[in-house]
């Protein structure tokens, strides 16, 4: 019995299909990250935001890094407006340098963090229809993460302070707006500090974090939105 073998231009007709796919997604991932794009970054909903925020220091205390990435890729895209793939390349660049400074002892150690930070805040500056210093703002947000994390070293208010510089260096409106954001937030960190130390976090506990955050980001909006 002779059998009948395929033509060599069918065999290869549904490779070719892949490839083209291949080709074509290559295409959107480069274009949805490097294409040039301004949106509004004063533009954001509080709530979305601090449902995010809370959710992702969840996920970073009870380290679980591929949940923190797809929060922050969440959070780029409702904060900043991020292209999706792009979203998740910048949600790398900030959760590396947070579990690289978890893992760190001291300042040197920190200060390897801040790499990942500056990449990551040029690509909010580029997204953004406003300039702002790339370097303060990322060294800003190194600094208080290394406040918080070495409190017993420092002033009332000093964590409370380096909130609002972060927040003053990318919208370049006064500190002192920033201070009621920022003082919710601290009291925020405040509680979840106290209780690890004392038996654990609760849900309970997360629900008052979960209400001081709405509180702080609702209070951010509006100081942005002016």
């Amino acid at each position: 019995m002779k059998t009948e073998t395929l033509p060599v231009r069918v065999i290869f007709r549904p490779i070719r299909f892949v490839l083209a796919g291949i080709v074509l997604l290559l295409l959107w991932i480069l274009t949805d990250i490097y294409i040039p794009i301004q949106n509004n970054i004063r533009n954001f909903e509080a709530t979305e935001v601090a449902r995010l925020d809370t959710e992702m220091w969840r996920s970073y205390y009870d380290r679980k890094p591929v949940v923190l990435f797809n929060q922050l890729a969440e959070l780029m895209r409702k904060q900043f407006h991020a292209p999706f793939f792009r979203s998740y390349l910048m949600a790398y660049q900030a959760a590396k340098a947070a579990f690289v400074f978890k893992d760190g002892e001291n300042r040197s150690d920190y200060e390897k963090a801040l790499p990942y930070l500056v990449d990551f805040y040029g690509n909010i500056e580029l997204m953004s229809n406003e300039s702002f210093n790339v370097t303060a703002a990322a060294r800003h947000e190194l600094e208080w993460w290394i406040i918080h994390r070495q409190r017993a070293n420092n002033q009332p208010g000093d964590l409370e302070t380096a909130l609002a510089q972060t927040a003053e260096s990318i919208y370049n409106q006064p500190a002192s707006q920033f201070m009621a954001h920022a003082r919710l937030r601290a009291q925020a960190m405040h509680i979840r500090d106290i209780k690890a130390v004392n038996g654990g976090v609760t849900e309970s506990d997360w629900q008052e974090i979960s209400r001081l955050l709405m509180q702080s980001w609702d209070s951010f909006e509006k100081v942005v939105k002016r």
